[in-house]
């Protein structure tokens, strides 16, 4: 294939001609961090924050690393001979499992890292960090994995990454118009956590009756959820069948992994053939996971609100009611006093399980039909809300990547070449 004018073939595919295809050493070094024993953890304040693995799933900033769970003095840090990193180092896993996950961030300030985890130190006269960090995001460190029984990278195999360096002014350009979608992605994810703050504080307050909706008053009649409806069990499905036609379906794991409150979309589709051995639902059905790995989390419900078929596969309960706001009890069976009843009725330990008998005697107290619809109806309209923000933020972060793999590779300048007006 014929090159476009100014762009050549490189190690790492076709590239600017005035770019420079580069191993990751040329421009930085590579060093693991150092152990971090727990008699030193735990500390909150501290000269040197003393970053974890663990500390790389925090949200909230999806570049950097700031606060930290934990500090060190520097005479713990001496005590320890760990090393401090300086701020805009790129910092990920080096040991385990979390080496697949690809997080990798930049240090916001001086900082140790424990001795699961590695710095890039670059060398800031020829690379710029952002844009050296953007570009990592692109790559598959995990596939330099060294094949031995616990998952390792080296220094070595990671200096030896060949990497497409612009001039510096460019890189900087580049990585200036990330860092603005990176600045967008970051208020979003601000209003996102607000607006789930808000929704949650309205359930605590609407689901308990510590706060009443105008127009509505008087006493929440005490019931049993067995009260309410027939309690039913969710056949069939397994796993390879999850695919197997057009049938929307429900299965259990789906219900802590996909849903909350109320189904809003299915990932599950079964054949006829597979169907004919699952439970059919019906509209209002009430659908709770019959196995769990904890107490805590046992017995999650969804409400299947659509008027559709659809199936529900094994270890799923469902509670097909009568009287009652179906979206409603989504919400309310799945807040912090109803969860309590259900962990204590779940039983296990390796997987915790939950009966129909259990669940039937599941105390509640309820509002009147109206009030019920009245409240599912506000929280409904904050999760729609909260779906148009996160839709929003998908999109940006789509749009982001289709940037990188624009300016990442030479594909737009946006700056003019050297020697354009040679």
């Amino acid at each position: 294939m014929e090159l476009m004018p100014g762009y050549k073939r490189s190690d790492v595919g076709v590239i600017p001609d005035d770019w420079d295809c580069l191993r990751a050493c040329e421009f930085g070094f590579f060093k693991g961090g150092s152990g971090f024993p727990l008699w030193a953890q735990g500390q909150r304040t501290g000269e040197y924050p003393f970053f974890k693995v663990s500390d790389m799933n925090n949200e909230g900033n999806e570049t950097f690393m700031t606060a930290a769970n934990h500090y060190v003095s520097e005479q713990t840090r001496k005590h320890l001979g760990a090393q401090v990193f300086p701020a805009d180092s790129i910092v990920f896993a080096k040991v385990g499992a979390a080496v697949f996950l690809e997080r990798k961030k930049i240090l916001g300030q001086p900082s140790c890292i424990d001795n699961n985890m590695a710095a890039y130190v670059l060398d800031a006269s020829r690379a710029d960090v952002r844009f050296v960090h953007s570009m990592l995001l692109m790559k598959k460190l995990g596939a330099l994995v060294a094949t031995t029984a616990l998952p390792a990278l080296n220094g070595k195999q990671l200096g030896e990454m060949v990497l497409a360096l612009p001039p510096l002014p460019e890189q900087r350009v580049i990585a200036a118009a990330l860092s603005d979608v990176d600045a967008l992605l970051a208020t979003l994810d601000q209003m996102i956590a607000k607006k789930r703050d808000l929704k949650q504080a309205t359930m605590q307050q609407l689901l308990t009756g510590e706060t009443r909706l105008p127009g509505f008053s008087g006493n929440w009649e005490v019931k049993q959820l067995g009260d309410i409806g027939q309690f039913l069990k969710g056949r069939g499905v397994k796993k390879d069948e999850a695919q197997s036609g057009t049938l929307p379906c429900i299965r259990y794991g789906e219900i802590y992994t996909h849903h909350n409150d109320y189904i809003k979309s299915f990932n599950s589709w079964i054949s006829p053939q597979v169907a004919a051995t699952a439970t059919k639902l019906k509209q209002g059905d009430l659908l709770f996971a019959g196995s769990g790995e904890t107490k805590e989390e046992i017995g999650k419900c969804v409400a299947f609100i659509d008027d559709c078929e659809a199936y529900a596969g094994g270890d799923t309960v469902i509670l097909r009611a009568a009287g009652i706001n179906p979206m409603f009890m989504g919400y309310y069976c799945n807040t912090a006093p109803i969860a309590a009843q259900k962990a204590s009725k779940g039983q296990g330990d390796a997987v915790v399980h939950i009966s129909a008998a259990a669940l039937s005697s599941i105390v509640l107290a309820l509002p009147s039909l109206p009030e019920q619809n009245a409240i599912a109806t506000a929280l409904s309209s904050m999760d729609s809300e909260l779906s148009v923000l996160v839709a929003s933020r998908d999109k940006t972060r789509n749009i982001k990547q289709a940037m990188m793999q624009e300016l990442l590779t030479g594909k737009t300048r946006l700056v003019e070449p050297r020697g354009a007006n040679a």
